[in-house]
């Protein structure tokens, strides 16, 4: 399961791929999420251990190929229902939250 940085970090790659049609430099990931440098390689590396990207070169962010753009399901965390049972129409959602 990746922590919620490598997430961050993975849509920011993800997104400014297919916005800018390139990949962020490093300077521009602790821009985007005000964390270090050694915190956003950290989270690369993460993300390589966990075969979510591909990064040869490290000198370059440029050669860095996304292999997955989310997290899998099967590591989402699960969402439990807590709603009761009593009330079909499950309105306490919309009332308690």
């Amino acid at each position: 399961m990746l922590t919620d940085y490598q997430r961050k970090v993975l849509r920011i790659l993800y997104n400014y791929k297919s916005g800018r049609r390139r990949m962020p430099t490093v300077h521009e990931i602790t821009v985007k999420t005000g964390k270090g440098k050694p915190d956003v390689m950290a989270s690369l590396d993460g993300l390589i251990k966990a075969e979510y990207i591909h990064w040869e070169d490290k000198s370059d962010t440029a050669s860095i190929v996304i292999l997955e753009g989310w997290e899998r399901d099967s590591e989402k965390p699960k969402v439990l229902n807590t709603a009761p049972s009593a009330n079909p129409n499950n309105t306490d959602y919309w009332t308690q939250y």
